[in-house]
């Protein structure tokens, strides 16, 4: 496969998943929580938030230093999706809501927030297609 293409193809997927990701995430920043849809959209928000975490480190880094010419330091927000996730839902099985918030509120700022603003920097994919 052409790698612009499999680029395209990964960063599309990407964007598939993160923007109703972010939808979710908002929204259930801002209503009742431990609600049954609090809980359902929790589920399918962090599901596409693992997923999305994955495809991105298929994607190869197009801005600053690379490691592997391949990892570059957006990379590490992908692990702390990767680490945040299951962290959140652990400590909200076993009750410790606490730590479930925190954990969702940094995945919310790290992961949605500052990546978010990455992508827009000139020269990555999304701030090319937006500000030329």
């Amino acid at each position: 496969m052409n790698l612009d293409l499999w680029y395209e193809t990964l960063s599309f997927m990407h964007l598939g998943t993160m923007a109703p990701a972010f939808l979710m995430a908002t929204f259930m920043m801002v209503t009742k929580k431990g609600t049954e849809v609090h809980k359902l959209i929790g589920r399918i928000y962090m599901v596409l938030m693992l997923f999305t975490a994955m495809v991105t480190l298929l994607m190869s880094a197009q801005v600053g230093p690379r490691l592997f010419n391949h990892f570059g330091f957006i990379h590490l927000l992908s692990v702390l999706v990767l680490y945040c996730v299951p962290s959140a839902y652990w400590a909200i099985k076993n009750g410790n809501v606490k730590r479930h918030k925190w954990s969702m509120i940094g995945l919310y700022i790290g992961g949605l927030i500052v990546a978010g603003g990455f992508t827009l920097m000139p020269g990555r994919m999304l701030g090319n297609v937006l500000f030329g």
